[in-house]
């Protein structure tokens, strides 16, 4: 039998394992699932401040003169309606208009000492080599260069509504102007240069910073000593699963449109240009689409989890993608793939667990709002 391949570990393992991360397999990474608890990670960055490590994230920057242009036949998504130090969230498509991966897309603008137009993109760790494969097949023939930008270097993200005062104290620098999805360069004095996206995946205002591995460590350790509390996955999947944050894998997939995933928003089909999987897309507008994406909330003490059934009456109408007890509202949530003729809001349904059909209701999204 073959040796499974070794799991790779991000440049701030080490300090992961100090602060008292249990360590699990992830994506193919070796990561910190939680440190403190769940609940106590969770807690503090609805309330204070959190630090992920998101290292095994990929990151590649795309530069070309004609990058934008080239960029927009892959994704549904006007990308003209951002500017230099602006992002958007979009999805990369296949031909029958299911999502390939979904990924944030960083305007750089025009660098005048390179003499051309910088994209970078934030993409998901499991889909991070066959993205980068797939994106230069069809953009290097277009004159795009595409190159890993994070290299060994640290992704790291620090979230909460006390994310912005503990940025400012440790790079002395005013981030009022930057806006959510604005990034910037930014100085961090004794650590290093930082590249900053007013972005995350938890519900609250924070950022996501590229550094250096040194940097990166160096940062680690100073938001650690100011007491801002280090965060695991399993603290991330609560956070971002109460903001109703879509999770590639489960709650979309290649089989999965945007349609279908309940991010028409993504889709702006007024584009003159056409894009990879519009065709499809344009059909299921048309025609409308069979399953829709909804949040449930459950009664009682249940707790759902991925993949149980969700029934009208006694009948399997769906299943669910997402699953999990909310600690900020106290009760079970859920993000299901329905039919169609279920996904209103306050229709009852029920979920399927260990055989008993424990009542529920489609609810409005996100569960939770700050």
């Amino acid at each position: 039998m073959a040796a499974s391949p070794a799991l790779q570990r991000t440049p701030l393992y080490e300090a992961a394992v100090t602060a008292g991360g249990r360590m699990v397999p992830f994506a193919g990474w070796e990561m910190a699932v939680q440190f403190s608890g769940l609940v106590d990670e969770h807690q503090a960055v609805r309330s204070h401040c959190g630090l992920f490590d998101i290292s095994h994230m990929g990151v590649l920057r795309l530069r070309g003169a004609g990058v934008k242009d080239a960029m927009q036949g892959l994704v549904p998504s006007d990308l003209f309606r951002i500017g230099p130090g602006e992002a958007c969230y979009s999805v990369l498509l296949n031909d029958q208009g299911g999502i390939r991966d979904d990924l944030i897309i960083y305007d750089r603008g025009w660098l005048e000492a390179e003499q051309t137009h910088e994209l970078v993109l934030v993409i998901n760790a499991a889909c991070a080599e066959a993205d980068t494969a797939w994106i230069r097949s069809q953009l290097e023939p277009q004159g795009v260069e595409v190159v890993d930008r994070k290299g060994d270097g640290v992704l790291v993200a620090l979230q909460g509504p006390e994310a912005a005062a503990q940025l400012e104290a440790i790079s002395g620098t005013s981030l009022a102007g930057l806006p959510r999805f604005g990034h910037r360069d930014l100085a961090l004095p004794g650590i290093g240069e930082a590249f900053v996206g007013r972005t995350g995946y938890t519900g609250e205002d924070g950022f996501e910073l590229l550094l250096s591995a040194e940097a990166g460590r160096q940062f680690w350790s100073t938001c650690l000593e100011r007491g801002v509390k280090p965060c695991g996955l399993g603290a991330r999947d609560t956070l971002r699963l109460e903001a109703a944050m879509h999770l590639y894998g489960s709650d979309m997939d290649a089989s999965t449109s945007p349609l279908e995933a309940s991010l028409g928003w993504l889709v702006h089909l007024e584009m003159p240009k056409g894009f990879i999987g519009r065709e499809a897309l344009e059909r299921q507008t048309a025609e409308g689409v069979q399953r829709k994406l909804v949040g449930l909330k459950l009664e009682g003490r249940a707790i759902p989890r991925h993949g149980y059934p969700v029934l009208r009456g006694s009948e399997v109408v769906g299943t669910v993608t997402s699953g999990t007890w909310s600690p900020s509202l106290q009760v079970g949530i859920a993000l299901a793939s329905v039919a169609s003729d279920c996904a209103a809001l306050a229709t009852e349904l029920a979920v399927e667990i260990r055989g008993k059909s424990e009542p529920a209701q489609v609810v409005r999204r996100p569960f939770y709002r700050r």
